[in-house]
């Protein structure tokens, strides 16, 4: 499931493409999505100016003076932004058409997306009204992560994932966060002191920046190709990498389940 920085690299990707332009129509081949895509998505649309192509958590908005469309990727979703009506594909459900002859095309095999309509302020919709602060916001600093895991006694792995605590902390980046701070994931949230609350926003801070940088030399790739950013963390430190030594101490890498998602860390330095 393409996670915080990948959504964020495909905003980065399009936006120049579709800022300020001016919906011609919206093709929709498929409306079978999560949920079914509003049959009049085309006639709201139409005719109106992208004025902001924004991200919240991994939902992406694009807001126009009459409403906003919310896009969300699912598990295998993807956009791409053709410079010519190339024929669509199997998998290839919605077009958003502009003026100028350029289209940014949906595709996503499993369906488990969404493009909806919006009206009002849609920070206050249902599916965006619960979720916690940005991870690289100003709000997410260690007196709110303090003050979230106070009393807390479920795993911090696990609560750092909950996007009513902080958004966008998907299982890789988490792993890869506890790593960097020295904290193993299965300390319970209330356990963790001062300087390991510190840690802990700061490296997520910094493992998602880097994500996102990384993603920076894939923009290209939005234009006229599959769009796809893939995972930027390829050199990780624990992700995916059970067994082997690890980079800092050497200890083999160990994995567990934890909330049905799969662990790693390092035994010695998450002591």
């Amino acid at each position: 499931m393409p996670e915080l920085p990948e959504v964020e690299t495909t905003r980065r990707g399009i936006q120049d493409h579709l800022l300020n332009a001016t919906i011609e129509q919206i093709i929709v081949r498929n409306p079978r999505l999560r949920w079914p895509v509003p049959a009049d998505l085309s006639a709201l649309a139409s005719g109106e100016r992208i004025l902001s192509v924004r991200r919240r958590a991994k939902y992406l908005l694009l807001e126009l003076a009459t409403g906003s469309i919310l896009i969300h990727l699912g598990m295998s979703g993807s956009l791409r932004v053709l410079t010519e009506a190339f024929p669509a594909e199997k998998h290839d459900h919605i077009d958003l058409v502009l003026q100028n002859g350029i289209r940014l095309r949906y595709r996503d095999p499993r369906r488990f997306g969404a493009w909806l309509w919006l009206t009002g302020n849609p920070l206050e919709h249902p599916h965006l009204a619960s979720l916690g602060p940005e991870p690289l916001s100003l709000e997410f600093n260690p007196a709110y992560l303090g003050a979230q895991l106070a009393n807390k006694r479920t795993a911090i792995k696990p609560l750092i994932m909950d996007n009513h605590l902080v958004v966008g902390v998907g299982n890789i980046y988490a792993s890869e966060s506890l790593f960097r701070a020295r904290i193993n994931p299965t300390k319970s949230g209330q356990t963790l002191n001062d300087a390991e609350i510190l840690a802990l926003s700061e490296q997520i801070k910094a493992t998602l920046t880097e994500a996102i940088a990384a993603g920076g030399s894939t923009l290209r790739d939005y234009v006229d190709s599959d769009g796809k950013a893939g995972y930027f963390m390829i050199n990780s430190y624990v992700y995916g990498r059970a067994g082997q030594p690890c980079r800092v101490c050497g200890t083999p890498i160990s994995q567990i389940r934890q909330a049905q998602r799969a662990t790693f860390y390092c035994p010695q330095c998450q002591h």
